[in-house]
């Protein structure tokens, strides 16, 4: 019925020359799709905008929401042939919350977007363009609104006519955003401020006295800060406080300057600033503030960094691997050579994948993703693919199959291609689970790492890498260290079945990691692949202890095989449904009243006088966990938040928050677990260290309520 009526409509637009659409409504927008013209022809490019109307009192985001917020998204679904270009942003309102300077729209917004038609479309048929729109509304809260719009123009020979009721609309809409005019921008850097200076006869007559400068990148300036303005002869000069965590040669600053009721685009490089621009002149410092206020470099970074990776062996998230390493140095024995090819492969294993993930994660970030350090653990079917993995490979410690000799190589054939093999995805499963907990000396080391460019941002992950294989290499190669270890005997079967139960843990808790990010249906998806797993992995045993006896091997190895890729084909590929949506409401039952945070709650709890802990923590990081259950957890603290009326927001970086990954950015942090405690008086607040007990907590509260 529903095809039958859409057609007909379809019909009726081709014969008319009309677009078709239909708004949404999803709770505090009114989204639509409209063209700036009638139809389309091969070949030609046209406007199609997203329209969205605000209710009152709400607001949405520009392309830098500034202090926190999210951008709109558009992701288009088109025929065969076109392509759409980037959003064409209006100038943005400024919205101070509490604090926080946040850039966006209320009442109205109109996005326009490029649309180029193929030139082999066909005159006579009709095009249906769909677009999902993703955006975050705000008002005292924050609500993620979606909507699923389908706009159909129809194709004709030549250029259809502007639309009667949107075409006026975005033509104003792209004649009225911001856009080049010739301005001559450059900028100047100390510790604290950028000095940008802008000349140019599209400033001149403007009065300059309400000029503001919206960055197009969020870690460049603090947004909350005044913009202090000195006139020049040939335009104007503007002091911007530098943003905390931003990098110390930003590149180019590109962004738009509003004065006088007209906005323009600029582009500024370092430079000398011209004649009358003072205050500064010196080259921009070679060193980032790190949390603390001490000065950190590369080498700094470096040396940061490899003691944290030593440390990052102690962390609770390495504990499922410790099986693995303790398999691994077992098999070792006395073989010296074995020992030392598998530390190297070992290194290998940590050095390949840390950097491999600090690539990723330098790119995402690049191409403008609000991730962090642990980002692949925020995905859910990487999370349900590692808890398969963690299955396979407790299933292997406990003998249902083995992996080449054996996963770690144990026993006389430690050296061979499969012990090296073993010890090398040892290295690199232990990066992955690791990877999402900062150990103490981490925190300014990565973070001072995401604000440079790829070279010294992979040197200091390189030393990470060093500093968390360190231990297991050393064993290897020290003599002294390696005979403290026992002989390689019949015990080590025994030893190695008892290692596989970490590894059944890990998979469990990342099961539980996969209820908060999804639905239920994800877990059943789940607990049904691993099933398969098993089944697929007995058989393989199967198919090998047939093997030994020279009885028929080939059909159990097929079927096994066929469904251990159908379990991970089952986890990785459909894509899984978001989890509820969680109130605003404190939690009940909870021991100390937690809010879910965001940036309106901590600016209202902050203009009421209260104290305020926020806990930046995620369902994948153990080290946070383990401080939730031996400080939050304990009746002293308890105690200490009554006493203090100290307000508790969570802010859960489970799944990839871009509010949250801005915060921790500008705290010098790639990743969580972060804890701010902010005094009732104001100010800027106080960072307590990722390892916490009760005492450090209570004590931070009985300051923050003086």
């Amino acid at each position: 019925m529903f095809r039958s009526v859409f057609g007909a409509f379809a019909a009726l637009a081709i014969l008319t020359g009309s677009a078709l659409a239909a708004p949404v409504k999803t709770g505090h927008l009114t989204l639509d799709l409209g063209a700036d013209v009638v139809s389309a022809a091969p070949g030609q490019t046209l406007h199609v905008a997203l329209s969205q109307e605000i209710q009152s009192g709400w607001h949405t985001y520009w392309r830098n929401s500034g202090d926190s917020g999210q951008p709109t998204e558009i992701r288009w679904a088109l025929p065969k042939g076109w392509t759409a270009g980037d959003i064409v942003w209006a100038a943005p309102t400024r919205q101070p919350t509490g604090p926080l300077m946040n850039y966006g729209y209320h009442d109205h917004a109109l996005l326009p977007v490029a649309l180029t038609v193929p030139k082999s479309a066909k005159p006579g048929t009709s095009a249906v363009l769909k677009a999902h729109a993703q955006v975050l509304v705000c008002a005292d809260i924050c609500v993620p609104e979606e909507a699923d719009l389908i706009l159909t123009l129809p194709v004709t020979a030549q250029p259809g006519q502007p639309d009667p009721e949107w075409g006026a609309k975005i033509a104003l809409a792209l004649e009225t955003t911001p856009k080049p005019a010739g301005l001559s921008a450059v900028f100047a850097r100390d510790a604290k401020s950028i000095k940008l200076a802008l000349t140019g006869a599209a400033l001149k007559g403007l009065n300059p006295a309400d000029a503001y400068v919206f960055p197009f990148r969020s870690t460049v300036i603090d947004h909350s800060a005044v913009q202090a303005i000195e006139r020049g002869p040939d335009g104007l000069t503007l002091t911007l406080a530098v943003a905390q965590g931003a990098p110390v040669e930003p590149g180019p600053i590109a962004g738009v300057i509003e004065l006088g009721g007209q906005a323009f685009e600029f582009s500024a490089d370092a430079g000398a600033l011209p004649a009358g621009a003072s205050g500064l002149g010196a080259p921009p410092a070679k060193a980032s503030p790190a949390p603390g206020g001490f000065q950190i470099g590369l080498l700094a970074a470096i040396a940061f960094a490899f003691v944290g990776g030593l440390i990052l062996n102690l962390m609770p998230c390495v504990f499922p691997i410790l099986a693995l390493k303790a398999a691994a140095l077992a098999g070792h024995g006395h073989d010296r050579g074995a020992a030392r090819s598998q530390g190297l492969a070992f290194l290998a294993g940590v050095l390949t994948t840390f950097l491999g993930l600090a690539a990723a994660l330098i790119a995402l970030r690049a191409a403008g993703s609000a991730v962090g350090w642990g980002f692949q653990l925020q995905s859910p079917p990487v999370v349900a693919g590692l808890a398969l993995l963690m299955l396979a490979v407790a299933m292997n410690l406990s003998g249902v199959f083995e992996f080449g000799s054996s996963l770690q190589g144990l026993g006389a054939d430690a050296a061979s291609r499969g012990g090296i093999a073993g010890s090398f995805f040892t290295g690199a499963l232990a990066v992955i689970v690791a990877a999402p907990c900062t150990a103490p000396f981490m925190g300014p080391a990565l973070g001072w790492a995401l604000t440079q460019s790829p070279a010294p941002a992979l040197a200091v992950f390189a030393g990470l890498g060093l500093g968390f294989a360190a231990p297991f290499t050393a064993v290897a190669f020290i003599p002294g260290l390696a005979s403290a270890l026992p002989r390689p005997g019949a015990w080590m079967d025994g030893f190695r079945k008892l290692m596989s139960f970490p590894m059944y843990a890990a998979a469990a808790w990342l099961a539980w990691v996969l209820t908060i990010q999804t639905d239920p249906t994800g877990l059943a998806r789940l607990f049904a692949a691993a099933v398969v797993l098993a089944m697929g992995a007995w058989l393989l045993g199967s198919a090998q202890r047939r093997q030994a006896i020279g009885s028929g091997a080939a059909l159990p190895a097929i079927m096994g095989a066929a469904l251990v890729i159908a379990a991970g084909a089952a986890v990785l590929v459909p894509k899984y449904a978001e989890p509820p949506m969680p109130g605003a409401a404190p939690v009940s039952g909870a021991a100390i009243p937690e809010e879910p945070y965001s940036a309106e709650r901590l600016a209202a709890a902050r203009a009421a006088g209260n104290p305020v802990l926020v806990n930046y923590t995620a369902a994948w990081c153990v080290t946070c966990q383990v401080n939730e259950k031996v400080a939050f957890g304990t009746a002293p603290v308890v105690a200490a938040f009554a006493k203090t009326h100290t307000i508790y927001l969570k802010a859960d970086w489970t799944r990839r928050d871009p509010v949250i990954a801005a915060d921790l950015a500008r705290f010098g942090r790639a990743g969580v677990p972060l804890y701010l405690v902010y005094d009732a008086k104001g100010g800027e607040p106080a960072v307590l260290p990722q390892i916490l007990t009760p005492d450090i907590v209570t004590k931070a509260l009985e300051k923050a309520g003086r």
